[in-house]
């Protein structure tokens, strides 16, 4: 089977809740207490993709797994940072799929502009049922680094985690640069470029 990666749509949100569920409900992977109603859940992904992309994972019409960027912070001299996440299905993890999201993610942020990217993680000196070192793993294998840690910063079922930053650059630091572009100019570019090419096969 064929796994493709496309631009999420509001119609996914059900499914994209269903796989976030258990990382609320049985993992310190987020620090939610609480499941978003399905609502909610469409506000944030409608806030995220003002400006950013949200890709999901997809293979025979079933959705595997979803990842995004988000704003790293609201002040200007950070526009050229942003925040990853990657939510997979259990089921569907060890297939690479978490590696080609983000890959793709990453080859849209380049696109765009962007110079940074930061994951937030939750982390832990010991491993507990609720949290394992799978997914710093999982980021030290794409390239982030360990940059910083903030100690006993979540508390959820009754246990105490550490917050890690991980970073990777995907760009070079001049001393001139443009700001960034919205992820609704590189998927218009796109359109523009596969327009312009059937017209010249025609």
């Amino acid at each position: 089977m064929v796994v493709t990666i496309r631009i999420a749509k509001e119609s996914d949100a059900k499914a994209l809740l269903d796989i976030y569920k258990p990382y609320v409900e049985k993992t310190a992977i987020t620090f939610d207490y609480d499941i978003p109603s399905l609502e909610n859940f469409k506000n944030r992904m409608k806030d995220i993709q003002k400006r950013y992309p949200f890709l999901v994972a997809e293979e025979s019409g079933m959705i595997l797994g979803y990842a995004y960027a988000s704003p790293f912070h609201p002040r200007a001299a950070y526009a050229w940072s942003c925040e990853v996440s990657i939510y997979l299905e259990e089921s569907c993890r060890g297939r690479g799929i978490g590696q080609q999201l983000y890959q793709s993610l990453e080859s849209y942020l380049r696109q765009m502009g962007f110079l940074n990217l930061n994951a937030c993680l939750a982390s832990s000196s010991i491993e507990t049922p609720y949290l394992t070192q799978a997914s710093q793993h999982f980021h030290e294998k794409l390239g982030f680094k360990k940059v910083g840690t903030f100690h006993h910063s979540g508390y959820k079922f009754q246990h105490w985690f550490d917050m890690i930053w991980m970073e990777k650059m995907i760009g070079e630091h001049t001393r001139q640069v443009t700001l960034p572009k919205s992820i609704h100019d590189i998927l218009d570019l796109h359109q523009k470029e596969e327009s312009d090419e059937n017209t010249c096969h025609r």
